[in-house]
């Protein structure tokens, strides 16, 4: 049986509610559906792949269970007190789970229900499926109750300064709806930094200036840590104005110290800083999700 999970949809924290929503904890982990029947125990990921075999530990609590269930939530791995899903990478897609790689421990933090024994709960309200969980589910070990708070705007500063993804904010009174809903909201903390500009490419449709910036951050030589070609800053007035200044201090041969895989890329002299924000890194440094936010003047 195919389960189709419901997904949040991204919002601006600016936009967080005042009432009526519960507020969690957004976890860097992999969603997980567990489904219990008898001596039975099923994991599947939000596109129903079978994830069993990556977190035995996992199956083995559930069966301990004394109820049948369907429940939903995510399988963290925590790195510093912060989830990680760089650290999550080794236990996902695996043939065979190797004893290095069992060592890396796992949790299940459970946020939702389905079904408890055979009576499907999926069309109650969140507050009243919350309490359905607590009394269907045992909550020990590595299997965990996704705690909430009523005040979003306080718990997102929480969570931002705590380093975590973000939060999810859920409408109380909203049914489980299996697609993605604005029942749900995930509000994504930012991270801000500055980072020199090493070249831009060309606009593409019909954009003026430019197309995306290229950036990077110094040390040994400028390194190159993604582009940017999206942010409120980006007005048709200052991409051309922006872009008549790159052209000024355009030169031949990239600045960066690796090689940048970018087609129709004018290289330029990295004495220009601008703020970015973004929500994480990759592992190789990456920004991701990062959108421009002004011209730093006064760190140059």
């Amino acid at each position: 049986m195919a389960i189709s999970v419901m997904l949040a949809k991204l919002s601006n924290a600016k936009k967080i509610p005042d009432s009526g929503w519960i507020f969690e904890r957004k976890f860097d982990g992999e969603r997980c559906v567990a489904v219990k029947n008898g001596e039975n125990v099923r994991l599947v990921s939000r596109n129903n792949k079978s994830l069993n075999r990556s977190y035995p530990e996992i199956v083995e609590a559930l069966k301990k269970q004394r109820k049948d269930f369907i429940i939903d939530g995510e399988v963290v791995a925590f790195e510093k007190g912060v989830t990680s899903f760089s650290k999550l990478q080794p236990r996902m897609h695996v043939k065979k789970l190797e004893e290095k790689t069992k060592k890396i421990k796992v949790y299940y933090y459970v946020f939702d229900i389905l079904k408890s024994d055979k009576k499907d709960v999926d069309k109650l309200k969140l507050i009243e499926r919350k309490k359905v969980l607590k009394k269907t589910i045992s909550f020990l070990g590595i299997i965990k109750y996704t705690e909430h708070r009523a005040s979003g705007k306080s718990y997102y500063d929480h969570a931002c300064k705590s380093g975590w993804e973000g939060i999810i904010g859920k409408r109380e009174d909203a049914m489980y709806k299996h697609s993605r809903s604005s029942d749900w909201l995930k509000f994504k903390c930012e991270k801000r930094e500055e980072f020199f500009v090493g070249g831009f490419t060309e606009p593409q449709g019909k954009r003026k200036g430019f197309g995306a910036l290229l950036l990077g951050e110094k040390g040994k030589g400028l390194k190159y840590v993604g582009k940017v070609g999206t942010g409120k800053g980006f007005t048709e007035k200052f991409l051309g104005n922006f872009a008549s200044r790159l052209k000024r201090i355009e030169i031949k041969k990239s600045p960066f110290k690796e090689g940048v895989k970018e087609k129709n890329v004018h290289w330029v002299s990295p004495k220009i800083m601008v703020q970015i924000a973004f929500t994480e890194r990759t592992k190789d440094r990456k920004l991701r999700h990062p959108h421009f936010l002004g011209i730093r003047r006064d760190k140059l």
